[in-house]
């Protein structure tokens, strides 16, 4: 089966994309078939396959990015729509909308889940600049996530005063658009200079966990792979 619906995918505009205040981002409803979403969402990652990463030191003295995390890899004992979901991620079709939206050739995509727990939260940054952007697939049904627990990642406009290289509250910035986080939703956006974002402080039940799994679009040209080469680029976790 397909999990992506192509007609929704094939419908999205690059032009508006490219053109939405203060990054380009979108937020569409039902980027995955519902089927497909729901067999998804039904058998998900065992938590304990999971990594955690609490306390984490960031690097311009940010708050820590607390939550439990785990990469995808072909060996991982997943229910087998996982599988063919990320092979699915990794096919021409899909990489022809990224190019597309992106306006860049050479990409190369990564994949991760992140849980993240009660009295988590995802300080506002901006990502690492190997990275063109994000697809991230928000993984909580409405059965079982109450939009007032939170979760919703923040596209957040700080007008151009904050740099990159800075640690400001979220109270800091003059805007915040959340996106809708529960059910079949997904919120790709581009990475820029300012294309900060955060997840305020979750307030969930103690066996509630906020789900997604996502794509990294990494710009994957020969002077970003020579850039990397050079200096010894580690990949950041994320």
């Amino acid at each position: 089966m397909k999990f992506i619906d192509e007609s929704l995918m094939d419908g999205l505009s690059a032009t508006a994309f490219q053109a939405t205040k203060p990054y380009p981002w979108l937020n569409p409803k039902g980027f995955l078939q519902a089927d497909g979403y729901r067999r998804l969402v039904d058998k998900p990652p065992a938590p304990e396959l999971f990594d955690a990463r609490f306390g984490e030191k960031r690097r311009y003295g940010q708050q820590s990015h607390d939550r439990l995390a785990l990469e995808y890899a072909p060996e991982l004992p997943l229910d087998p729509a996982w599988h063919e979901f990320v092979a699915e991620l990794k096919s021409e079709r899909y990489l022809t909308f990224l190019r597309r939206m992106f306006g860049r050739r050479a990409i190369r995509l990564l994949f991760h889940w992140h849980y993240t727990p009660n009295g988590c939260s995802v300080s506002p940054h901006c990502d690492a600049k190997r990275k063109l952007g994000s697809h991230i697939f928000y993984m909580n049904t409405d059965e079982e996530w109450r939009p007032d627990w939170g979760g919703e990642t923040l596209i957040l406009d700080d007008n151009g005063r904050f740099g990159a290289g800075s640690a400001p509250k979220f109270e800091d910035f003059d805007r915040a658009m959340p996106s809708t986080a529960v059910g079949n939703y997904s919120l790709l956006f581009m990475r820029r200079e300012r294309s900060w974002h955060g997840v305020k402080e979750i307030h969930c039940p103690p066996d509630a966990l906020r789900k997604v799994f996502i794509v990294v679009i990494e710009d994957w040209s020969l002077p970003a792979r020579l850039m990397r080469k050079f200096k010894g680029a580690k990949r950041d976790r994320y």
